[in-house]
């Protein structure tokens, strides 16, 4: 015997009312993917830095900076091949654990907020806003259209990051309360 309509309604199980999908959506996948390629980015210099720790490996670039046919950049070569000799190869370790620890923290950033995990939004929020008062110091002291650049942007990503965490966390909470349907 088939079932009335709304006996069909009764035996079904009571299903949670489905999350309706976020219009921030594509702006936290844009700010995702630029973290990813900051992580990529940064595991390239590390891996850089480390193969410059090595002896031969400094004198090798030093060698080939010296003998770079570049017509017009004369100068910007020597004064690099000059600013790598006083660095010296034992300081890329740093650098290269620096890169590294930087990497990691725009990884988790990239990966939890392509994740749509809400605590991304606020780890995010955090440790961009943290690196905000340096940039703001670096872009002050030695002026720079990337260094101004850069600085708008994290400061644009926090600012919209804010922004959706904090819609998201009103949404959440309407939802919770609402009457089951």
């Amino acid at each position: 015997m088939p079932m009335s309509e709304i006996e069909s309604i009764a035996a079904a199980p009571l299903a949670a009312p489905a999350a309706a999908p976020s219009p921030h959506r594509a702006g936290l996948r844009v700010i995702a993917i630029y973290e990813v390629v900051k992580t990529l980015c940064l595991l390239l210099v590390a891996i850089a830095a480390f193969q410059l720790d090595r002896q031969q490996n400094f004198e090798l670039m030093v060698h080939w900076l010296e003998h770079l046919p570049l017509t017009g950049s004369n100068e910007l070569r020597w004064h690099l091949v000059g600013w790598l000799q006083a660095f010296g190869p034992s300081r890329f370790v740093a650098v290269g654990m620096v890169a590294l620890g930087y990497a990691v923290l725009f990884g988790i950033e990239g990966v939890g907020l392509l994740m749509g995990k809400y605590w991304a939004e606020w780890f995010t929020v955090i440790a961009t806003a943290s690196l905000i008062p340096i940039e703001l110091y670096e872009t002050l002291h030695r002026f720079g259209w990337l260094k101004f650049a850069a600085l708008v942007g994290n400061v644009a990503i926090v600012v919209y990051l804010v922004r959706v965490a904090l819609q998201t966390r009103a949404t959440r909470k309407a939802a919770a309360h609402a009457p089951p349907r």
